[in-house]
């Protein structure tokens, strides 16, 4: 028993919250990360977390030091995400009604995760880029909640089948098995993806990605459409979200729906823009000004993937009244 284990177990016998609490607190940011692949949203994310405290200390008298405290909070995080799910049934997502084999299902409670909320060593807490990209916290949505939670602590978080299966009370056979189907649905969403997560070091976004948020930015201000467009791929995936039935295959369909629906007006619109991440990808946050205002106000941000120089994937999310974010109201 390590000593953290040990300091843990006596301010648990004792009753010593504010021991406790500090010991299980440093964990905070991690099972947060945690809670959001499984839940994809993070607000749910941030109260399954104090959940789970709540929940550890309620059961302080089980934990004996024989695993590691990190495995036992994990453990219970886990449950309490899983009794989520359970009661929740709109965290199901809803087909997009797109043909063809790519339609997928749209997760219209999907929130973007600020980066400042990540953990402050993401080795150490295992976020590698890949796990906390938007594109894989939607395909990790498409399993069924006990898959999702063996795939996230088996192929992202690299436990023993052993270890999950005690955690989620399962047999080390139907561990192997979710895991099994879980990756067949993972290579089905994300198809030019690998899937083993676990080891790569976090990135910093490329010269190619900070170039693109500029100039997507700068065409906003410039109210230059045909700017924009330039930066689009042609196969651009669009969605907002929270809007239902806004999943867009083709980058002239996006553009049509930005004009047709006021979004994007022709010199008429008064956008500032500023360069950010979320999900460790690049990102554009995009303030608007109505006439009569002083301010330009947050509308909304702007979530790019950016392949070969172009906007291949661009997921916007309704920015308004969403302080957790960590961006200015007001420019």
């Amino acid at each position: 028993m390590s000593d953290d284990e040990a300091t843990f177990v006596a301010a648990a016998r004792a009753g010593d919250t504010a021991r406790f609490a500090q010991l299980t607190e440093r964990h905070r940011r991690e099972l947060q990360v945690h809670c959001y692949r499984m839940l994809a949203n993070y607000e749910d994310a941030q109260d399954l977390t104090q959940e789970t405290f709540l929940r550890a200390w309620h059961k302080r008298e089980s934990f004996q030091g024989r695993a590691a405290l990190r495995t036992w909070l994990y453990r219970i995080a886990t449950n309490a995400c899983l009794d989520f799910l359970a009661k929740r049934k709109d965290r199901t997502p809803v087909p997009s009604g797109l043909p063809g084999p790519d339609s997928g299902s749209e997760v219209l409670y999907l929130q973007p995760y600020p980066d400042r909320m990540l953990p402050e060593d993401p080795q150490e807490s295992v976020v590698a880029r890949e796990t906390i990209e938007l594109a894989f916290i939607v395909a990790v949505q498409q399993l069924p909640p006990r898959q999702r939670a063996v795939f996230v602590l088996r192929d992202v978080l690299g436990w023993p089948a052993s270890t999950a299966a005690d955690a989620l009370e399962l047999t080390v056979a139907s561990v192997t098995s979710a895991l099994q189907r879980a990756r067949v649905t993972m290579r089905e969403q994300l198809p030019d993806r690998r899937l083993d997560w676990r080891s790569p070091a976090t990135r910093e976004l490329s010269t190619d990605e900070r170039g693109v948020v500029k100039s997507y930015i700068e065409a906003h201000q410039r109210n230059d459409l045909d700017g924009l467009v330039s930066l689009l791929r042609e196969d651009l995936r669009f969605a907002m979200l929270p809007e239902a039935g806004t999943v867009i295959r083709t980058a002239e369909e996006a553009v049509d729906g930005w004009v047709s629906g006021g979004l994007f007006q022709r010199g008429h619109d008064d956008w500032r823009g500023i360069a950010t991440t979320v999900n460790r990808m690049p990102a554009a946050a995009l303030y608007l000004r109505a006439s009569e205002d002083p301010d330009h106000r947050l509308f909304a941000v702007a979530v790019l993937r950016v392949v070969d120089g172009k906007i291949a994937e661009l997921t916007g999310f309704d920015a308004r009244d969403q302080p957790w974010l960590g961006l200015p109201s007001t420019l």
